[in-house]
């Protein structure tokens, strides 16, 4: 009977993953792989391989991976600092880098527009005290910005939920037989935090490879990574065939993206052996 209750509480959830899951991936993958006559083809995947499509993919690797590693080294530090301020409440911590996201995501990046703009609020700046200013809106430089300014907590928040669990007693165990900082670091930080780290890394390097929004407004539609091949193919050239197949591409890069996370996720409580 407990089992009826629990498979009928989980209906509502199962229904929303078949709707807006489970069918329109199926329905992207027949328009991928299927022509205009119904039958099986390999027409528009072999549209993926254009200089144009992998020009694309490309940059939203090497952005999605920058990204990644940027955000990354800001967030482990700033994690340790964190903890190092022993919150009685940590649930502070987490509203303090929540507060942002409540604002429209959009109106984070038109901001960021603002800042980095030609006559922007940051090159107002550098001319106020006699430095020439810098052109970085509409460049991938700016896309990296605003990408890893959307996407830090999604580092920060994982990293130092593995890092709050750590407890003293090993830390202190080490120090006590004569472990240095460096040697904690490495022997037992690093590895119980690892979890963290690899669920940042997913959290963060997915949604910026399929991104579009960011690049469309602070790369100014001069920077085109796949998110926004994709929504060039379905919203203004009608090509839903040719857009499903970069999102079956792009389906492929995110699943082998989760398929590593496990593969080099280690066990939480795992201390590296001396």
């Amino acid at each position: 009977m407990n089992n009826l209750k629990k498979q009928l509480l989980a209906g509502p959830y199962l229904i929303w993953i078949i709707g807006f899951i489970i069918l329109p991936m199926i329905t992207v993958v027949l328009y991928a792989f299927t022509g205009d006559d119904g039958h099986f083809t390999l027409e528009y995947m072999k549209e993926v391989t254009l200089h144009a499509h992998m020009a694309a993919i490309g940059l939203s690797l090497q952005l999605g991976i920058l990204t990644t590693i940027i955000c990354l080294i800001i967030a482990y530090p700033l994690a340790m600092i964190l903890k190092s301020f022993n919150f009685k409440h940590q649930t502070f911590v987490v509203f303090i880098f929540m507060l942002p996201m409540w604002m429209n995501f959009l109106l984070r990046i038109m901001a960021w527009k603002m800042l980095l703009a030609k006559n922007g609020i940051f090159n107002t700046f550098l001319a106020s005290i006699g430095l020439e200013p810098l052109h970085i809106i509409n460049t991938p430089a700016a896309v990296v910005i605003g990408m890893v300014y959307d996407y830090l907590p999604f580092m920060l928040l994982p990293i130092y939920n593995s890092m709050v669990r750590i407890k003293k007693d090993y830390i202190e165990a080490a120090q006590d037989l004569g472990a240095k900082s460096i040697t904690v670091f490495f022997k037992i930080i690093l590895p119980l935090t690892m979890s963290g780290i690899v669920s940042g890394i997913v959290m963060v390097f997915v949604p910026a490879l399929t991104s579009f929004a960011v690049s469309d407004i602070l790369g100014g539609g001069k920077i085109l990574l796949i998110g926004n091949v994709i929504e060039q193919d379905f919203m203004q050239g009608n090509q839903w065939s040719i857009g499903s197949a970069l999102s079956v591409v792009l389906m492929i890069f995110v699943l082998i993206s989760m398929i590593l996370s496990q593969i080099f996720d280690k066990d939480e409580g795992s201390v590296a052996t001396w």
